[in-house]
């Protein structure tokens, strides 16, 4: 018996429900452009600050370096694909412009372990996948591989 009840409740609620959302769809309503026009507006926002991401990361953040008006990229990589080398490569390519003089780039692929700013703990320092830098006023340029991506002990940290 309840059961039955149940079910026609269901009946009942899903034959009621597409009159009740129709019931005033001809109506005027003024404040539809408004919150249309609001909701763009936010839509756009969003956009703008987005992260940039690609095929198998994101950036989760960028924070600055003390008060220097430099910037680090702290990127997740998927964790399926951490030593595909492709990936961060294809990061560093979006993020960094060859005209730059100053851009960094730190790899994790848990995104637990993804600092709040630009100072590491011990055991993010840990899980680091790769650290790339470019400072042209400093005369370094390097990419850093973690030994879980590049087995190569004379080139990995």
């Amino acid at each position: 018996m309840h059961k039955l009840f149940l079910n026609f409740f269901l009946l009942l609620t899903l034959l009621i429900l597409p009159f009740s959302v129709f019931s005033h769809g001809d109506e005027d309503h003024e404040h539809e452009d408004e919150n249309h026009e609001h909701a763009h507006n936010e839509t756009a926002e969003e956009s703008s600050s987005q992260l940039q991401s690609g095929i198998g990361w994101k950036v989760v953040r960028t924070v600055e370096l003390g008060n220097s008006g430099k910037f680090v990229h702290l990127v997740l990589i998927d964790h399926s694909k951490h030593t595909d080398k492709t990936i961060y490569s294809a990061a560093i390519n979006k993020l960094c412009n060859p005209n730059d003089e100053f851009c960094r780039i730190r790899f994790w692929s848990e995104e637990r372990f993804v600092p709040e700013k630009a100072s590491l703990t011990v055991e993010q320092n840990k899980q680091l996948r790769a650290d790339y830098l470019i400072n042209k006023a400093g005369g370094i340029h390097h990419l850093q591989w973690s030994c879980s991506v590049n087995p190569d002990r004379n080139n990995c940290f």
